[in-house]
């Protein structure tokens, strides 16, 4: 078996090539969801052990639609990840939060079409998270503070709205995403939060703000190149804050997201087939080895 890794970074490849990564590993993990993006790569930062996913795979070949969420998911469960930090790129919906800037959003809203597959859980064994608050709250506050120190220009809060894409959003439905009241537009933290929760995986975003997506009429409309330069001008910052979390962070942390299936699991244990068992066992065996 791989070594015993507790956090976990999901972003960009730019995030595991810090110079501060130290002793670095790569692991290959097949799951029952298919190939997770690409190798996992497992580096020491800061003093501790920790996993490093592309979202996208080596080269950016996957779509937001079509990132193998529930093997990422998985794979970083089987290493016994805890803590999961991701970043993710995204438009800003309000006037202050602007390009360059980094926000920790606290809520999301779902507005994906049905392509992604949301769940773990299928027939056979039925499970129903609570996600009422969808990103866990202290890991939020340990990359507000982490990014404070980073030096990065920080909000706390707001609600991420999740699209599909991989088109950027029409100005009419940038407008009513406004009219919302949500702040961010994004494409890849739905559903990697759901089945972070689904997994007792702590989960939180550093959502880093590149352009004021399609609604702002004195600015252009968000282009690939837009995006791309921002981020290249912000990373150290981004890189620095990630350390920062990671130092900061306990690995052996306790919160409710830890405990999420306690009261999720539906289905009579006599009725759950016993392959469906072995293969959600990295996420339910603590629930039905007790059994």
């Amino acid at each position: 078996m791989t070594e015993t890794v507790r956090i976990a970074v999901i972003g960009g490849t730019g995030l595991y090539k810090m110079p501060e990564i130290a002793d670095k590993v790569t692991h290959v993990i097949p799951t029952p969801f298919g190939n997770p993006s690409g190798e996992i790569v497992v580096g020491t930062l800061r003093g501790k052990r920790v996993a490093f996913l592309a979202r996208h795979g080596a080269g950016h070949v996957y779509t937001p639609s079509t990132v193998p969420y529930r093997a990422n998911i998985f794979a970083l469960k089987t290493l016994g990840v805890r803590h999961i930090i991701a970043v993710n790129a995204c438009g800003s919906l309000r006037e202050d939060y602007a390009p360059g800037h980094l926000v920790i959003p606290d809520q999301l809203f779902d507005y994906t079409t049905g392509q992604r597959v949301r769940s773990f859980f299928d027939t056979g064994l039925v499970a129903h998270v609570s996600v009422a608050e969808p990103l866990c709250a202290e890991l939020r506050d340990i990359l507000y503070k982490a990014v404070i120190k980073a030096g990065g220009t920080v909000h706390k809060g707001g609600t991420f709205l999740i699209e599909e894409g991989p088109r950027f959003a029409t100005r009419a439905e940038s407008n009513i995403f406004r009219q919302w009241g949500c702040s961010l537009v994004g494409m890849t933290t739905i559903p990697e939060a759901f089945l972070a929760r689904e997994a007792e995986i702590a989960y939180a975003t550093i959502a880093h703000v590149t352009d004021y997506d399609s609604w702002h009429v004195s600015e252009k409309p968000v282009t690939v190149e837009m995006v791309v330069a921002t981020l290249r001008k912000s990373i150290e910052i981004v890189q620095f804050a990630v350390a920062a979390a990671v130092e900061s962070l306990d690995e052996n942390a306790d919160c409710a997201c830890h405990h999420a299936l306690q009261n999720a699991l539906l289905t009579e244990r006599s009725a759950v087939p016993q392959a469906i068992l072995e293969r959600l066992k990295p996420i339910v065996g603590a629930y039905f080895d007790k059994a």
